[in-house]
């Protein structure tokens, strides 16, 4: 197998499980760090982006998408879409085994937890307020900041080994200021394979997975950002 199918798989695996299992221990109940909130959750996140990248580097993937957005934009910009299918598969059963393996590390808490809507937020995401057209225009943006924001940090050649740093800041700053509204997916993988797990396993009281509204909006409005912000990279020639 192509060691970049691998180093996808691993990277957006490692994401997630760091993730969210930082939002699992921020929600679920009798957790250690229950109701300890949005920092924790996109400073959690942040750090999960840092070793997500670190990982995927590390299993052969050298461009370390690890996101299905800049995977399209890349091919976007490049106009090479040979890598996008293959990508994206690995990248979603990556996504999906990282929250199996938070499903597991968590298994007493989601008994002691009753509400159905924090136990999805610790697999996908969903809004503060329900309205597609917002929530649609909000994945966009955040995923435009996020590709626009890895190319310029990549476009300012940074000592080896900063760049998931970088990134990781990049993602704690979209959170901190774009993440209200949706809990800022901005990755179609992060909340689709996650999502499927949530669908498939025994979680009591678990409710609805909700894929209406994720496909309509974590993956079709991360998909269209990502698209959006290769074709403005292409045209801005980075």
């Amino acid at each position: 197998m192509n060691p970049q199918y691998i180093g996808e798989f691993m990277g957006t695996l490692v994401l997630v499980l760091l993730g969210n299992g930082t939002v699992a221990n921020a929600v679920l109940k009798k957790t250690l760090g229950s109701g300890s909130g949005w920092i924790v959750i996109v400073s959690g996140y942040g750090l999960g982006v840092v070793m997500g990248v670190f990982t995927a580097l590390a299993f052969g993937s050298p461009g370390a998408h690890i996101n299905p957005a800049v995977t399209l934009a890349v091919a976007v910009k490049s106009g090479d879409f040979s890598n996008f299918f293959p990508f994206l598969i690995a990248q979603i059963l990556g996504g999906l085994v990282g929250a199996i393996l938070v499903w597991l590390h968590f298994m007493p808490h989601w008994k002691e937890t009753p509400d159905a809507g924090g136990k999805l937020a610790c697999f996908s995401t969903g809004p503060a307020i329900k309205n597609t057209v917002a929530n649609f225009i909000s994945e966009v943006l955040g995923t435009m900041v996020l590709v626009i924001g890895i190319i310029a940090i990549v476009h300012a050649a940074p000592a080896a080994g900063v760049v998931p740093l970088l990134i990781g800041l990049l993602v704690w700053a979209i959170g901190s200021g774009m993440g209200g509204t949706t809990g800022f997916a901005i990755n179609p993988a992060r909340d689709l394979g996650p999502r499927i797990a949530h669908a498939i396993l025994p979680i009591p009281g678990k409710g609805s997975s909700d894929f209406a509204y994720g496909l309509a909006v974590p993956v079709a409005g991360g998909l269209v950002g990502g698209a959006l912000a290769g074709l403005f990279l292409k045209l801005m020639g980075l």
